[in-house]
């Protein structure tokens, strides 16, 4: 247990409720470990099963999670709000950021000439108005259909974990296994756990996830699979056209599994789609548009089967309702715009060759490295924690794998949006040095 933190509490509810408080207040910070079942149960004069009670609440809440053997331990980001926010990654004054994993700012489309558009013709307004903004389905609908996707049905949703987290309540219960690349993108992962779903980790190569880690996972009782189309967060895989037809074929064994598919990257893509859809009864494509248009973007649009949309809507009605017709027409404008699909283009070339050099470059210096698309490369390294601060050292801020990771061995994860082509050499350098997994020795 972590100094300054008491576990206190008679009821399930109340244990729970006093880790979750620590949490807060950061005096049990990412990782902590929670005192084994027994001793707790001892130390507050409980029955073991009060205390096992309240590490499953806190694991159900996504707060807490099991670590094998080592007991259970806090999350390495609990889906809890932090009064000290020390579960976000800092970077260092002067250190260059490559943790975020965030586009480049610098290659963003402009959004002025759009939004002066959208003053000159005020959208409707009223309830009424929430059934959507038809230009941007059909817009939608043409983008995907060009893709493969059948976009019959669609649905406008706030992002794409909002979408991925609307299909996973449209058909999945508390409890329920979820197959999840591993490593996966780390929002996804903690988003499984504040469901309360259990995910079940299936191995990622450069050509997306395996086909056998899958058909394992189905067979274990997986209800769901969230697949990564392309770009994949963190080690830049594609679904190839070989291994989609491969997972397709696993698929069809299961066919009452819901396939969710995150299209995040879209336009910035350089790797043509494979798309499952349609692979099972149940499916959602999910493509968002805060990667090549900017964050703050909150829109991504759904195409799914016929059940899986009306559930998806029904739910939605009953809480947002729908998502800003203002920020629908800004979306529309900018897919139809040739300024922007421009500028994209630009921004795509950029990315790809920023993360090509500094793949070759990591390479050549006989690292263990992939980055076959997007925005991030996966660096294998022994020990994440001294790679990590070696590299905070020399001035950069990179992401540790154990954000991403369930059962794979140790990586970082470097973000290539604010690299110049310049800079790569030195920072190849700096990875090599890092990856050696020693950590420099005090000086007095």
């Amino acid at each position: 247990m972590t100094a300054g933190f008491a576990l206190a509490g008679r009821t399930a509810s109340e244990i729970s409720a006093a880790v979750e408080a620590g949490v807060r207040s950061g005096a049990l910070p990412a990782g902590a470990a929670l005192p084994p079942i027994r001793a707790a149960a001892t130390q507050l004069g409980v029955s073991p099963a009060t205390v096992a009670a309240a590490y499953q609440a806190l694991r159900q809440r996504g707060i807490a999670e099991s670590a094998g053997r080592q007991g259970t331990r806090v999350r390495p980001r609990p889906a809890l709000a932090s009064a000290r926010g020390q579960f976000r990654l800092e970077v260092p004054e002067g250190a260059l950021d490559l943790a975020s994993g965030g586009p480049d700012p610098r290659l963003l489309p402009d959004l002025g000439p759009a939004l002066a558009r959208l003053a000159a013709a005020p959208p409707p307004t009223g309830y009424a108005s929430g059934a959507g903004y038809a230009p941007l389905r059909a817009a939608a609908r043409e983008a995907l259909g060009r893709d493969g996707v059948d976009a019959a049905e669609l649905a406008v949703v706030g992002g794409a974990l909002d979408g991925v987290e609307r299909l996973l309540g449209a058909h999945l219960l508390p409890g329920d296994r979820v197959a999840v690349e591993d490593p996966g993108w780390a929002n996804l992962l903690d988003l499984v756990a504040a469901l309360g779903l259990r995910p079940v980790p299936v191995r990622v190569d450069e050509a997306g996830p395996d086909p056998q880690g899958l058909a394992d996972a189905l067979r274990s009782g997986a209800r769901a699979v969230v697949v990564t189309s392309r770009a994949h967060n963190p080690t830049g895989a594609s679904v190839t056209a070989p291994r989609a037809a491969d997972l397709r074929a696993v698929l069809a064994a299961h066919p009452g599994a819901l396939v969710i598919e995150d299209d995040h990257a879209a336009e910035l893509s350089v790797e043509p789609l494979y798309p499952l859809a349609g692979a099972t009864g149940a499916w959602g494509f999910v493509r968002s548009v805060s990667k090549p248009f900017g964050p703050d973007l909150r829109l991504a649009v759904v195409a799914g089967d016929a059940a899986t949309i009306a559930r998806l809507t029904g739910r939605q009605r009953l809480g947002t309702g729908w998502v800003s017709l203002v920020l629908q027409r800004l979306v529309a404008d900018l897919w139809g715009d040739p300024a922007t699909a421009a500028t994209v283009a630009r921004a795509q070339g950029e990315y790809e060759g920023r993360r090509v050099a500094l793949v070759d470059a990591l390479r050549e210096r006989g690292l263990t490295v992939t980055g076959r698309t997007g925005l991030n490369v996966w660096l294998s390294v022994p020990d994440e924690t001294a790679a990590v601060a070696r590299l905070r050292e020399a001035g950069y801020a990179v992401a540790p794998g154990a954000l991403f990771r369930i059962a794979t061995p140790p990586a970082v994860r470097i973000t290539v949006s604010a690299l110049d082509l310049a800079a790569i050499p030195a920072l190849a350098d700096a990875a090599a040095r890092a990856a050696s997994g020693v950590l420099p020795t005090p000086t007095a």
